[in-house]
């Protein structure tokens, strides 16, 4: 049977020494999930933060207020500072360049989209990049589970 992508993502962050951390918006708290179904992932993986408000985006990651009225919530401004602020705030005890914050905020659905921002459009990023998706499945519960692979894989890089 083929290895799971979060099993790969663990075995690099083990031989690698690194630790993980997560700031999820749409997913809910998903991708955090997926990860913990690995045995031993609390070898790397340090926890996440679900932020789905504004102000839980500002307060517990430290996204600036500025920041969310510009660009908003889905945008590769705010998923930057969401994986720099899940970085700060997890990565207490352990040495901030031996860890990685990954965060991913998007529109699932069904309603919230915009002509500029269509349901299904997704922001993930690092502590040092980002990328954009836009997958639209159909319904939400389609498309959040197609993005919770999306921070595995920025963590995988």
């Amino acid at each position: 049977m083929a290895e799971l992508l979060e099993e790969q993502v663990g075995k690099l962050l083990r031989q690698k020494q690194m630790k993980l951390t997560l700031a999820e918006s749409c997913t809910g708290g998903l991708v955090g999930h997926r990860i913990t179904n690995i045995p031993g992932s609390s070898d790397y993986y340090m926890g996440s933060i679900t932020a789905y408000a504004y102000e839980a985006k500002e307060r517990l990651l430290g996204v600036s207020h500025e920041t969310l009225i510009q660009f908003g919530a889905v945008s590769r401004e705010t998923a930057l500072e969401m994986a720099h602020g899940v970085r700060l705030a997890l990565s207490t005890d352990f040495p901030l360049d031996h860890s990685v914050g990954v965060s991913i905020t998007g529109i699932a659905g069904p309603g919230g989209g915009m002509p500029n921002k269509p349901v299904g459009l997704v922001w993930s990023s690092s502590s040092s990049f980002s990328v954009r998706y836009y997958a639209n499945y159909g319904d939400n519960v389609r498309i959040i589970w197609h993005w919770a692979c999306s921070p595995v894989v920025l963590a995988w890089r």
